[in-house]
């Protein structure tokens, strides 16, 4: 009964499955606290809303409260995310997954560690995965597929914005030093003038003041405008590459990846989609059914049916 109840409570909590109402309403509830948890936490910077500050206390604890219960209940049916692990064992894979440690710095500011309370806006990233519905072409895909793609690209034009500002904030420690040792008392304090010069933010807290050290500055400047551009270009290059592409239809399609409509006869009726890549080496990477879309999550209690419709990876060994 126990393990009956564990496996409906994981179905429930894990977000992808459209077709269980239970689990949508899950997600539904789990944004409209994160909204209420974080707008909280900006109202309470107000001296004006100090007259609701118990209320709104209130709803800072009870929101933590759900994060808590949630986090705990993930613990709990994560032997059904890692099937292969023991409770334990799977437990601890889950605390220090991803999800698992923005959770967790989620929740513990909140008891031990105040300050940090902007950890909290990291539950933000799980509202992403909600409205995912295609996570190979939705345009966050994109933006890491562009990421991805131009990584060698924006490597290097980092590592040159590294050494110009090493050596601009040497060069200006050089020639300002004397006139204004307060300011440029050793190579290192000259960082935060080169960073607010070559970003353009230019705070003007520190500043040359001698005719070399303002020379150097107007060239460090015009240097800033071009290496700024240049991780600028590097990625717009990158998003008009990949639009292009998708509006001409030129990208190379993948011919591993079909289309399967379920019959009544088809050999995978009931199967899970674990079940169907162990037998048949096909990877369910989307399923339909009628107007819902199923992502596939591990340990989920999905069950193919006649009528859906599966968007299959083929193995290298099952192209024809």
């Amino acid at each position: 009964m126990i393990e009956k109840i564990r496996r409906r409570v994981f179905d429930i909590i894990q977000i992808g499955n459209k077709s269980d109402t239970p689990s949508r309403l899950f997600d539904y509830f789990l944004v409209l606290v994160i909204v209420l948890n974080i707008l909280v936490m900006f109202l309470e910077t107000f001296d004006e809303m100090e007259p609701y500050f118990p209320v709104l206390k209130a709803i800072e604890y009870g929101t933590m409260l759900v994060f808590c219960i949630e986090y705990l209940l993930r613990l709990w049916t994560a032997k059904y995310l890692y099937p292969g692990e023991n409770p334990s064992k799977a437990a601890l894979k889950f605390a220090l997954s991803f999800d698992g440690i923005v959770d967790l710095l989620t929740i513990l500011p909140f008891f031990f560690l105040y300050g940090f309370v902007a950890f909290r806006m990291l539950r933000v990233v799980r509202i992403f995965h909600l409205f995912r519905l295609n996570a190979k072409y939705d345009s966050f895909h994109v933006i890491v597929s562009v990421l991805a793609e131009k990584r060698k690209q924006l490597a290097s034009s980092i590592f040159i914005i590294f050494v110009l500002m090493l050596a601009s904030s040497l060069s200006m420690y050089g020639v300002e030093h004397d006139a204004q040792p307060e300011n440029f008392r050793n190579a290192f304090s000259g960082i935060w003038w080169s960073v607010s010069a070559l970003l353009k933010v230019g705070y003007g807290d520190i500043y040359p003041i001698t005719t070399l050290g303002r020379v150097l500055g107007i060239v460090i400047a015009f240097l800033g405008v071009a290496v700024v551009a240049i991780p600028t270009g590097i990625i717009s290059a990158g998003f008009v590459e990949q639009y292009t592409e998708l509006q001409n239809g030129s990208a190379a399609p993948d011919v591993r990846l079909r289309t399967v409509e379920v019959g009544l006869d088809s050999a995978w009726l009931g199967l899970s989609f674990e079940e169907i890549d162990r037998q048949f080496r096909y990877t369910v990477v989307l399923a339909k059914r009628g107007a819902s879309t199923i992502l596939p999550v591990s340990g989920s209690s999905y069950r193919v049916e006649a009528g859906d419709v599966l968007a299959v990876y083929l193995d290298s060994g099952q192209q024809s």
